[in-house]
């Protein structure tokens, strides 16, 4: 999940703004270009106003796609108008693309094509060869979405994301800022650096991430490649990362059912292993790593999002992270709110994008 290094800066700093209602939860906004709800852009674009809606309003895509990209056959989920401005939503770990089943009709409704893909391993996104190595490193998730974009023909779109989705579109706006039109990035920057994860956290820290080295072990490896032992993580996770989320057990099995693509273990496996330093990478992406270990800055405007209650990061204010956004920038903390930020509170996740937009 989230950066190792960033966590440990962020422990003890508190939220330091008022909040208000969005969304079944509360969003903090805090210091940063102050754009807010509805505010009129310094372009003068009037900003649209998300409607309020329960969490859980909506459970399903309807229209379910797919597309060969790069390694990956992909498969995504598209609402709203075909020639809208395009928002990309990407998911986490153990998560899958109804973390945004929420959001992407609100996006939709206010003018957006959104377009939200299975990661590779999840769902319906394949490898075109089996002979393709199942690498999980960032860079190569990343490129994933470069491709995906390449093959939908979108030259350039709003990113938002969480966890695994958060990194990766951290990337492509370090990395490829002429496809990223703005950003929305829960818990801040979280790109990787293999050899800082290998200093050690603080015990207390070290303990949130204990699945982490569970997958470190051929006994982790196992669990994850036995279906009842990997939902029953998975799930576990759910509940310690989302303490006052009561999702029903039809919400989980919905996204469980990403779980069962051939390569998902494999991809988790390595995906953890390799940011430990356990497990190689490919060469191919030799070159983006090296530029990523630099922490290059983000330009492109942002809006950073901390979750409140999300155990892997504590809300804070943005400093720890706000000298890596050089572009226009807001932060905002949502209240009352765990891991799984968009699924949790929707609307304020929805209003964050359009407002990113916007800056």
């Amino acid at each position: 999940m989230i950066n190792r290094r960033t966590f440990t800066k962020a422990v003890g700093l508190g939220v330091g703004a008022t909040a208000v209602s969005a969304g079944g939860a509360s969003a903090a906004f805090a210091s940063g270009s102050g754009s807010g709800v509805g505010a009129s852009a310094s372009a003068g674009r009037k900003v649209p106003v998300i409607p309020t809606i329960a969490p859980g309003t909506h459970t399903t895509f309807s229209d379910l796609k797919q597309v060969r990209a790069g390694v990956l056959d992909i498969g995504y989920a598209e609402l709203g108008p075909r020639h809208g401005p395009v928002a990309i939503l990407l998911h986490g770990w153990p998560y899958d693309i109804h973390s945004f089943v929420d959001v992407a009709p609100l996006l939709a409704d206010a003018g957006y094509r959104v377009i939200v893909p299975y990661l590779r391993g999840h769902g319906s996104t394949t490898f075109v060869s089996p002979s393709t190595m199942r690498n999980a490193q960032q860079s190569a998730i990343a490129l994933d979405i470069i491709a995906l974009m390449d093959a939908l023909h979108i030259h350039k779109a709003v990113l938002a994301g969480f966890d695994w989705g958060s990194r990766t579109a951290d990337i492509l706006a370090a990395l490829w800022p002429e496809r990223v039109k703005a950003l929305v990035s829960t818990s801040g920057y979280l790109i990787t650096n293999v050899a800082a994860q290998k200093n050690p956290l603080p015990p207390k820290a070290e303990q949130v991430w204990w699945y982490q080295y569970y997958f470190a072990t051929d006994r982790g490896q196992t669990a994850m490649r036995t279906p009842a032992d990997r939902d029953a993580l998975c799930r576990l996770v759910w509940d310690d990362v989302s303490p006052t989320w009561h999702f029903d057990d039809a919400t989980f099995a919905r996204t469980a059912a990403a779980f069962t693509n051939p390569d998902y273990a494999a991809i988790v496996i390595h995906n953890y292993r390799w940011r430990l330093g356990l497990a190689d990478g490919e060469r191919r992406y030799d070159r983006y790593e090296q530029l990523l270990a630099a922490k290059p800055k983000i330009a492109v405007p942002t809006i950073t999002v901390d979750p409140a209650l999300d155990p892997f990061l504590a809300s804070t204010d943005g400093s720890a992270y706000r000298a890596f956004f050089t572009g226009k920038y807001d932060h905002r903390v949502f209240s009352a709110v765990g891991h799984d930020a968009p699924q949790e509170a929707p609307t304020a996740f929805a209003q964050a994008v359009v407002d990113a937009d916007h800056l």
